[in-house]
């Protein structure tokens, strides 16, 4: 039992790691809190069940398809709810449009998929138990995403990009730097970065519609603290379902949330945002 709790634990945090790593690359170019990354996870897994299930596609083709599928929805993102939001004087109205777009999407894939949880494949054609796939996709599909993200920011040209318009979009943009392609490509990547959440962790989440609200609220943060937070909250839950199980679970665990914000308002790997003069 332990040993379940333990790889389950690992398991989900792993996933709220990756779509809180998903809500820091749209934030980093756009400075945007988007309310659809927790969607994007949502369409990672359905997307993965309809085109392997329901289609008969190959495994790695479904994978790439609904990859694809999560880079759409992320520049869907950045041209309906980001973009027209950011030339307006009230820049915080993203907070509406992102979630009414989430919204939207979430309640289209209830009508088109359905509102029972569906399975997922088997990606791989092993047998079940102990250390099964289910438990180890997750955490490979973040260790894949931060190690990808490392060499992206640190050994390409855009890479570079990405870090200078996160840094100052002002300066980068003086500086010659394409700004709204550089958000839009950020999107896209998050995108990517949230189905592959979506996809790892279908086999322990299932395809369902209402993945997306559960994954919103459980990510944010930098990505260090992303990862360790996102571990740390993994386990804990599992533990609490174990526990207390139900709504008493839920509730201890935002509750747990709430007490980590007031004790570290900047995040667990965070610093104080210092005043330039």
């Amino acid at each position: 039992m332990v040993e379940s709790i333990i790889l389950s634990g690992l398991a989900i945090g792993s996933l709220y790691a990756l779509i809180a790593i998903s809500y820091n690359v749209m934030f980093s170019a756009s400075r945007v809190f988007s309310f659809t990354a927790g969607t994007l996870g949502m369409i990672g897994g359905v997307l993965g069940s309809v085109f392997i299930l329901r289609m008969g596609q190959p495994v790695w083709l479904g994978f790439l398809l609904a990859l694809a599928g999560g880079a759409l929805l992320g520049v869907v993102t950045e041209i309906v709810a980001v973009r027209p939001v950011l030339k307006s004087l009230d820049q915080h109205l993203y907070v509406l449009s992102t979630l009414a777009l989430a919204l939207i999407v979430q309640q289209f894939t209830a009508i088109e998929f359905g509102t029972d949880a569906q399975p997922f494949p088997r990606i791989f054609d092993t047998a079940r138990g102990g250390f099964d796939q289910q438990y180890w996709l997750p955490m490979l599909g973040c260790v894949i995403a931060i190690v990808g993200l490392e060499l992206l920011y640190r050994r390409t040209l855009v890479g570079h990009a990405f870090l200078a318009i996160a840094e100052d979009n002002y300066a980068a943009r003086a500086l010659g730097l394409p700004e709204r392609g550089l958000r839009l490509a950020s999107f896209a990547l998050a995108g990517v970065i949230g189905a592959l959440a979506g996809f790892a962790g279908g086999q322990l989440l299932l395809a369902f519609f209402a993945n997306a609200p559960m994954l919103t609220f459980y990510g944010m943060g930098n990505n260090r603290g992303a990862i360790v937070a996102g571990l740390i909250l993994g386990l804990f839950q599992q533990t609490a379902n174990f526990l207390v199980g139900g709504i008493f679970a839920s509730v201890a665990v935002f509750a747990a949330f709430i007490i980590v914000l007031l004790a570290f308002p900047d995040g667990l790997a965070g610093a104080s945002a210092q005043r330039r003069v």
